[in-house]
């Protein structure tokens, strides 16, 4: 397997009940993950509440979760801002031990132009000492980068190695796909749609449902990375409802709710996040049962 190919976790932060960091928690979540098959781990991502964190309590998560993690998989930091001076100081200052790459979205609230956007991850990639992928989620940052920025920073910077692609745009990735070079990446940042992303080209997921089922989701994916899609289909199927519940009342409160009900880790989160409703977490917990 290349690298960053397959499924990688974009993995919560688990917190106790008083809304501090679970360590004891997040080692059973790594390893849950790793034990499951998962590829890859990505820690501090959106799925990782790392918004609600301060520089300090992100700095522990990530040596803790790299001694943890022990080089058994690779391990992606999440990385990102809409202040580009700022990220590009997080990003220098980052102890590299034990990480593979730097997951970097884009940014959010300021709305750049996409000329914005490519300087921004010039800033980056210049500064950057481990390999950059890129992350495009328009729902959460408010623009779209494009298919032409893409090619256009993946072109200029070698160590811009990849992109998290989940804008689910179609035409957007139709473009991508025909016109990046060879050896860029294109991960799917949508879970839904991982499989036909996979057959237009993707070389996998970074999922915030493999959290919960790191076996089923991370079999599925190989199975579309040999070709096998029909052999896919019925795990695709399977996980519809239980996918569209992690997200239905904001994420990463669904795939928390999962995790609770599995015994990997509790239910809290940061503020303005709030736990998902009785109802939905009773309909998270049938689902389960539902997949096995």
């Amino acid at each position: 397997m290349n690298k960053f190919h397959g499924t990688g976790v974009a993995m919560v932060t688990p917190f106790q009940a008083d809304g501090q960091v679970d360590y004891d928690a997040l080692k059973k979540l790594i390893d849950h993950l790793i034990d499951g098959g998962i590829n890859y781990l990505v820690s501090l991502g959106t799925t990782g509440e790392s918004a609600t964190l301060s520089k300090e309590e992100k700095k522990q998560v990530f040596a803790f979760t790299a001694k943890a993690v022990n080089k058994r998989v690779l391990l992606v930091a999440g990385i990102a801002g809409n202040n580009t001076l700022e990220t590009v100081a997080e990003i220098k200052a980052f102890d590299t031990t034990g990480y593979d790459a730097i997951l970097s979205a884009s940014p959010h609230y300021n709305k750049p132009t996409q000329e914005g956007i490519y300087q921004h991850y010039k800033a980056i990639a210049e500064a950057a000492p481990l390999p950059i992928i890129l992350y495009n989620v328009p729902s959460r940052t408010g623009t779209s980068v494009s298919a032409e920025t893409t090619v256009r920073l993946a072109t200029d910077f070698k160590n811009i190695i990849g992109i998290k692609e989940a804008s689910g745009n179609f035409e957007l990735l139709n473009q991508l796909m025909r016109d990046k070079p060879e050896e860029f990446l294109v991960i799917s940042g949508d879970d839904p749609i991982s499989l036909p992303m996979i057959a237009m080209g993707a070389v996998g997921v970074i999922s915030v449902v493999g959290n919960a089922l790191p076996r089923q989701f991370s079999d599925m994916i190989r199975k579309c990375l040999t070709g096998d899609f029909k052999g896919a289909q019925p795990a695709h199927y399977s996980m519809i409802e239980f996918t569209r519940l992690m997200f239905a009342e904001g994420s990463p409160a669904g795939v928390k709710s999962a995790l609770k009900h599995l015994g990997v880790c509790g239910d809290t989160l940061r503020l303005p996040l709030v736990p998902v409703s009785e109802s939905a977490a009773e309909d998270i917990k049938v689902q389960i049962g539902v997949i096995g």
